[in-house]
């Protein structure tokens, strides 16, 4: 068994397709690729639960691979959309090199999601940002700039999960999931691993490299990115704290009001996807924070239909890129007629994203609601977060009720352009044609879920209850007179900026001032190393003279006039009596060179020690 599923090792499969992506024939590699995301799959549903792999990993026995009922989910959601994601690049006039940092990228996130230690995690979460990061560079342009940028966001973010880590095993004594502690170790390992987890799911204030980055790469590149690292994180955050955390409940429903304000200020069209990642996150991490069985399966099968949605929304407006040109919505519109595939899977995202019955994000967002809401099954504590998440809610119907409007229906399309082409559509419609089924089988959908059984069993789920489509209703009645309000004054502001404007030139100071520090520092440890060994050199070499000088500067009395003898007379310029013998250097000179010789050998020895 154990060699079997070495085989079959899900990140192992993809990693050998991003490989021969590059060397097969076009056609060839992106097929071979889509097939190995499709067994991936297949297999996350059918291996058994509570299989596993164990091995040795840096003299560390390991777990590269755990199937519970958490990577079960994410191993197939992550398959199935990872596969529609490489059909579109294939049909988007992707490079074979971005196939492969792409293919790369979600074996790396795969390993992450099938990790059974926090040892073989810090691992993936590590190869994770740089292929991630790959992704983004190879676009060139713009894109290499926002990639430094989040090259250091994910930096910091990956050493600070790797300092919680050690200092949790250097507390519980193993990297294993939940021994020795329910997840994290409490105290400073959890909170290096709130705010190093933090940074990939975009937490207030940690959060700028998110729309920074996904709207420059190529727009086929944006779907793969909004699919993995932010929901493969939210998942290891439940990993980190199973028991659910107040702190994190809120910062959960302020990162869903916070995201959707900043969503509405957009013109851009992928950074308003963007800002949205964040704000549909904040309902994972929400659920997360809030810790019970309702709330995690809710946040859980949040971040299953997220991972559908959002990139079937980055799909659409994806090919309205390719097909404009245009990234800026309000200069396009009435594009339904040129569009209308494109429209469809749209519209499909959009009902999703807003939580409209029938489509799959009702039955996820209902049942965080649920969980905060305190006559369902929250608690008074969580009353206040209830109403952000019902904000994020509102904000989230305004938001694609005004990128729909100015997209697709506002005016009349001052161009002719195609529609999508067959691969794009068939991509996009079978993420779409997913979207429905869970939607309308949400039975299905509860039942692969962490908890799921347990809250269907418990009748904790009913999401077609006359109040949860009231609930419904009432939002889409306030959102749509809400738009009718705010639509002009929204379409006169301009670029709204956001935190990045203090944050990018702050860590550009300080990482400069920081550099100069070093090299300066190192600069002024060197001249002084060079300064006394050429002194050193030089007193071996003149050893009589240089004790001259020294005595030069020394008070008569302590000047050594028994070596020159009593009747020696000095010379004006304080040399030895003419026609003195000078005596032998030779074991002053071995004297001063093994004592420069073991002084460097200390300090080397030192320095070794130190670092």
């Amino acid at each position: 068994m154990t060699e079997a599923l070495a085989l079959l090792y899900p990140p192992l499969l993809v990693f050998a397709a991003a490989l021969l992506v590059l060397v097969l024939p076009r056609t060839v590699g992106f097929g071979l690729g889509a097939l190995s995301l499709v067994a991936v799959a297949v297999l996350s549903l059918s291996i058994p639960y509570g299989t596993y792999l164990e091995t040795t990993f840096l003299g560390f026995e390991a777990t590269p691979f755990l199937v519970d009922e958490f990577t079960a989910m994410l191993g197939f959601v992550m398959g199935f959309l990872g596969a529609g994601a490489v059909l579109f690049a294939h049909s988007s006039e992707a490079s074979k090199t971005m196939a492969a940092f792409a293919l790369a990228y979600v074996a790396s996130s795969l390993g992450a999601a099938f990790a059974g230690d926090w040892l073989v995690l810090v691992f993936y979460w590590e190869v994770m940002a740089v292929t991630s990061t790959l992704l983004v560079w190879h676009y060139g342009g713009d894109a290499v700039r926002a990639g430094y940028r989040y090259a250091i966001a994910h930096g910091i973010g990956g050493s600070l999960v790797l300092f919680a880590v050690v200092w949790h095993f250097a507390e519980v004594g193993t990297f294993t999931y939940g021994e020795g502690a329910a997840g994290i170790a409490p105290g400073i390992p959890a909170l290096l691993a709130a705010l190093g987890i933090g940074v990939n799911v975009a937490f207030i204030g940690l959060h700028t490299w998110l729309p920074d980055t996904y709207p420059r790469p190529h727009f086929a590149a944006s779907v793969f990115l909004a699919a993995y690292t932010t929901k493969t994180s939210a998942y290891v955050l439940y990993r980190a704290f199973p028991e659910g955390n107040l702190f994190l409940a809120y910062m959960g429903g302020l990162m869903a009001v916070y995201g959707v304000v900043f969503a509405l200020l957009q013109h851009d069209m992928r950074a308003l996807l963007s800002y949205h990642i964040q704000a549909q996150l904040g309902y994972m991490v929400a659920g997360i924070g809030i810790g019970t069985a309702i709330a995690v399966s809710g946040a859980m099968g949040h971040l299953f239909n997220n991972v559908l949605y959002k990139s079937l929304l980055f799909m659409a407006i994806g090919v309205v890129i390719y097909r404009t040109g245009e990234n800026d919505l309000y200069e396009l519109g009435g594009l339904w007629r040129e569009m209308p595939i494109t429209a469809t899977a749209y519209a499909i995202g959009a009902f999703s994203i807003v939580a409209l019955p029938g489509f799959n994000g009702f039955i996820s967002k209902g049942m965080v609601f649920d969980a905060a809401n305190p006559t369902y099954y929250g608690s008074s504590e969580y009353l206040a977060l209830y109403w952000l998440l019902m904000i994020g809610a509102i904000g989230t119907f305004l938001s694609f009720i005004k990128l729909g409007y100015y997209t697709f229906l506002h005016g009349e399309s001052s161009i002719s352009v195609p529609d999508a082409n067959p691969g794009q559509s068939a991509a996009m419609l079978a993420v779409a044609a997913a979207c429905i089924v869970f939607g309308v089988w949400w039975q299905g959908l509860v039942e692969l879920l962490p908890f799921g059984p347990e809250v269907i069993g418990e009748g904790q789920v009913a999401p077609y209850s006359i109040g949860h489509l009231t609930d419904a209703l009432t939002l889409l009645v306030v959102s749509v007179v809400g738009f009718a309000l705010v639509r002009k004054p929204l379409s006169g502001l301009g670029d709204i900026p956001d935190m990045e404007v203090v944050l990018n030139p702050a860590t550009f100071t300080l990482g400069r001032g920081t550099m100069f520090a070093v090299t300066d520092l190192y600069r002024a440890v060197d001249a002084l190393a060079v300064s006394l060994v050429t002194s050193c050199y030089w007193v071996g070499n003149n050893p009589v003279l240089a004790v001259r000088r020294v005595g030069r500067r020394l008070p008569n009395w302590l000047v050594d006039t028994q070596r020159l003898g009593p009747t020696a007379e000095r010379r004006p310029d304080g040399g030895a009596a003419v026609g003195e013998r000078k005596p032998s250097t030779l074991r002053l000179r071995a004297s001063i060179g093994t004592t420069v010789l073991l002084i460097t050998v200390v300090l080397t020895v030192i320095l070794w020690l130190l670092l």
